[in-house]
């Protein structure tokens, strides 16, 4: 197979990827829900199934053992129907921002280095485990609540860990569900009205995390971005989404001062023009392009490509 048709492939497998991505999203932010809808639970396990399908024909070992891991998890749960509290929807967060971070690093420039991604999944494993075993523990009935106290447990350290995190988890769901809510917003067409909606978002989120400089900063440019009614939705969505979960993550891990605009998002926070951002790889720079112009623009392009690329 030549490099182009891979590097096709490699465009399908990531589009597809990413709407799975955004069904396993959605899913845990509504496990709750999810835990009496049998369709929903097989959707889950389904999405889960279908990345670690396309991974293993791309020779993607990391991603494919990564999404068994959480394709095994949605397979007990859809099994056992176990009660869902919010230490199960933050453990299954963890593990779905694993296969997120390892898809993220794939649309990456540098792409997906094999050396990384077992790196990712050995530094992982531990939450794989901890969400397993609290899977069996709910399944079995086991007393939660009578397991923190005694110390002579096995893995004494993980009540006063949880604890945290199950904070930091509250704080990172709120987000994540605003996110999701703008995500769908972005997908109407562009309307003043829309616009209004995406900036009150922007407004509750500062609200979320307000003693975060770098997190107000980071919407205070987002806010400003899609006021400008010269960037499409397409332009603005993936740039604006994709740095809000990375700023949500860098709260969640107590490391807000981290938080900083690209230049993408400060370019569309301050430009009078219209702007277009295109990926490095040619597949998802094409269907960029084509979401942006119509087919006689797209026609003086490829004439304008043509004459600057000829020798």
């Amino acid at each position: 197979m030549d490099a182009e048709s891979q590097q096709r492939i490699l465009g399908y497998f990531i589009e597809e990827a990413k709407e799975h991505l955004e069904t396993l999203e959605k899913g845990i932010l509504e496990l709750a829900e999810v835990a009496n809808d049998s369709e929903r639970v097989n959707e889950l396990f389904r999405a889960a199934h279908s990345v670690k399908g396309g991974a293993a024909m791309l020779g993607y070992t990391s991603i494919q053992k990564t999404a068994h891991r959480l394709e095994d998890a949605f397979k007990i749960f859809k099994e056992n129907e176990p009660p869902v509290d919010k230490r199960l929807e933050s453990l299954f967060f963890d593990a779905y921002d694993v296969l997120n971070e390892l898809l993220t690093k794939l649309q990456g420039p540098f792409g997906l280095q094999p050396e990384e991604g077992d790196q990712i999944v050995k530094s992982a494993e531990p939450k794989f485990v901890q969400l397993q075993t609290y899977l069996e523990k709910l399944v079995s009935g086991e007393s939660l609540e009578e397991e923190t106290p005694p110390p002579v447990v096995v893995k004494p350290s993980v009540a006063p860990v949880r604890t945290v995190k199950d904070d930091s988890g509250t704080l990172s769901g709120k987000i994540k569900v605003i996110l999701k809510q703008m995500l769908e917003e972005f997908k109407q067409p562009a309307t003043p009205e829309g616009r209004k909606k995406l900036q009150q978002f922007c407004i509750n989120l500062v609200k979320l995390a307000d003693q975060e400089r770098g997190w107000q900063k980071l919407l205070k440019n987002a806010h400003q971005a899609i006021a400008n009614p010269k960037h499409s939705y397409a332009t603005l969505a993936p740039v604006i989404i994709k740095e809000l979960k990375q700023g949500c993550d860098y709260i969640e891990l107590g490391k807000g001062d981290q938080i900083i605009s690209s230049d993408s998002l400060q370019r569309l926070a301050t430009a009078k023009t219209p702007q277009i951002l295109v990926p490095i790889e040619p597949q998802l720079a094409a269907h960029a392009l084509t979401q942006v112009f119509n087919k006689k623009q797209l026609a003086q392009i490829i004439q304008l490509l043509k004459v600057n690329v000829s020798p």
